[in-house]
C-alpha cells in the first residue's frame, strides 16, 4: 500500500478550481494530518472528470470526515447527501450549500429546483461532480464492524442517473473514534487503509426497477463493499450481511 504522500493522482478541474473547498482544506487538513494518515491501496482511484458515486463502508460518526479528506487526497471534491434541515441553520445552511452538498428529505427524497428525485442528481451530472452515499444509511450494526444489510438509495440513484456506483471500504477510524463513541483518541496517530474498487457493472439491471431487481443489486454493491474490507482487514467477511430486523434492532439511531 501507499502513503499518501506517495499518491500522485492527477488533482481534477474542480479541485484546482478556486472554491470553498480551499478554505476548509487550509483550515482542517493540518489538523487532521496531525491525529491521521492514509494508506490507499495501489489500486485506489477515482475518476479525475464526470460525476459518479461513492459508496463506503459505515462504523464510526467520523467517518465522513475521513472519507472526505480521503477523496481530497483522491484528486476529487467530496460532496455529501445531506439532511434538508441542516441547509435552514444559520452559517452551517450556507457552508452546505457554498459546497455544493445535496440537500436530502427525511423520507430520502432528493431536493432540487427542479423538485423532482433526479433533480439534484442532474445538477451533479451538469456540474461533473461526485457524491458519497453510504448504502447502508446508518452506522452498521454488525458487531464485528462489517457492512450491514443495505438500502437501496445508492442503487436507484445509480441506475436512474447513469452515474457510475463505485465501492469503496475503509478501516482505522474504529481506533479514532470508536462507534457511538463520546470523544476522538488523537493519539497516536492513526492510520486509515483506502480502498477503492471499479465501478460497479449494472448494466443487467438497467430498465428493471421492481423490488426484486433493486434488491439483487443492492446485495451486489454491499458484496463488493465487504470484499474491499475484507482485503483490507486480511479476514474473510461473513456470506450474509447483518439484517438489523433479525436481531430486534432499529436501522437508524444508537442502540
Amino acid at each position: 500500500m501507499s502513503d499518501t504522500v506517495k499518491m500522485r493522482s492527477t488533482a481534477s478541474a474542480e479541485k484546482r478550481r478556486p472554491s470553498v473547498f480551499w478554505v476548509l482544506a487550509t483550515l482542517i487538513l493540518p489538523f487532521w494530518s496531525l491525529m491521521v494518515r492514509y494508506r490507499f491501496t495501489p489500486e485506489s482511484r477515482l475518476p479525475q472528470r464526470g460525476s459518479f458515486i461513492l459508496s463506503p463502508n459505515h462504523y464510526s460518526e467520523i467517518d465522513p470526515i475521513a472519507m472526505g479528506a480521503a477523496v481530497w487526497h483522491l484528486g476529487r471534491a467530496p460532496r455529501f447527501l445531506a439532511k434538508a434541515s441542516l441547509f435552514k441553520l444559520p452559517v452551517v445552511g450556507w457552508l452546505l450549500r457554498a459546497s455544493g452538498q445535496v440537500p436530502v428529505e427525511r423520507d430520502g427524497r432528493t431536493r432540487s429546483s427542479a423538485s423532482n428525485p433526479l433533480g439534484a442528481a442532474g445538477e451533479l451530472i451538469r456540474r461533473e461532480a461526485g457524491v458519497i452515499v453510504y448504502p447502508e444509511g446508518s452506522l452498521t450494526r454488525d458487531p464485528d464492524l462489517w457492512p450491514m444489510r443495505g438500502k437501496s438509495g445508492a442503487v436507484r440513484l445509480a441506475l436512474e442517473s447513469g452515474m457510475p456506483l463505485i465501492p469503496v471500504a475503509h478501516w482505522g477510524t474504529q481506533r479514532l473514534m470508536p462507534r457511538y463513541g463520546k470523544r476522538i483518541h488523537p493519539f497516536p496517530r492513526k492510520t486509515i487503509e483506502i480502498a477503492v474498487g471499479e465501478p460497479l457493472d449494472l448494466s443487467r439491471f438497467e430498465g428493471r426497477t421492481d423490488q426484486r431487481s433493486i434488491a439483487e443489486a443492492t446485495d451486489l454493491l454491499m458484496a463488493e463493499i465487504a470484499k474491499l474490507l475484507g482485503g483490507l482487514r486480511g479476514e474473510t467477511p461473513p456470506e450474509e450481511r447483518w439484517d438489523p430486523s433479525k436481531h430486534q434492532q432499529n436501522e437508524t439511531g444508537r442502540f
